[in-house]
């Protein structure tokens, strides 16, 4: 693929676990310039029933940008049509399914939203230690809690079972044809910065970013940062990228 069809493709959005669009603002504000963005949500209890949901509606050819459980359907979208997917980009993404202590962690927090606790159960999901330090990380926090709110009790228990029920992708990257960028936070401790090089080290044409100043919510931790890392992803040839 030439760049200049290349910046031609539509960009499509998926949120991460319990975030919506606003999650992808600051990046879709920046490349809206020169693609078409999509944001994309995510509605389902499994990965592979939402991908095969938005593969009925998203353009014949995109990249495709997922963070955390969108990074997840992202790699269902590859796995399904991977002749569909031209440009990858993974964000705090697992490329592993939840450990069986993970998957069983998050029954209290199930329980919690079932009882009337959703706001104790989303501040389970997201420890203050997984964010880079600071004083913008009690405005992150905040702003997390404020787009999980929004999915409501039936959304948190459909993500978190989404979450649970996701498969081994190894092999998706393995056989990943696209070029792959893979981004991470240093100060992620939900999916570290050494499982994010592991997975880089699994695609034929994938790169890792290290974010210092990010952790497991880089794209609104250091909006700047990814912003720059797409643009630089969309433009080169895939044999650099």
């Amino acid at each position: 693929m030439s760049q200049s069809s290349s910046t031609k493709l539509p960009v499509v959005f998926l949120p991460g676990y319990l975030c919506d669009q606003r999650m992808f603002l600051a990046q879709a504000f920046e490349l809206s310039g020169e693609h078409v963005v999509i944001h994309a949500p995510l509605r389902g209890e499994r990965c592979e029933e939402i991908a095969s949901d938005l593969l009925l509606t998203l353009p014949r050819h995109f990249a495709l940008v997922g963070a955390s459980l969108g990074g997840t359907v992202a790699l269902e979208i590859l796995r399904k049509a991977p002749d569909r997917v031209k440009r990858l980009c993974l964000i705090a993404t697992d490329v592993f399914p939840d450990a069986p202590l993970v998957s069983a962690a998050r029954e209290p927090l199930l329980v919690q939203a079932k009882v009337g606790r959703l706001d104790d159960a989303i501040r389970g999901t997201l420890p203050a230690e997984a964010l880079a330090p600071g004083p913008g990380r009690a405005e992150v926090i905040a702003f997390h809690a404020e787009m999980a709110s929004s999915y409501g009790q039936a959304g948190f228990l459909s993500q978190t079972r989404a979450m649970q029920r996701r498969r081994d992708h190894q092999s998706t990257l393995v056989h990943a044809q696209c070029p792959v960028r893979i981004i991470a936070g240093q100060h992620d401790q939900v999916i570290t910065p050494k499982r994010q090089a592991f997975m880089a080290d699994l695609a034929p044409m994938a790169q890792l970013s290290v974010i210092a100043t990010a952790g497991h919510l880089p794209s609104l931790e250091a909006p700047e940062e990814v912003s720059a890392i797409l643009s630089d992803w969309l433009t080169k040839s895939p044999a650099l990228a």
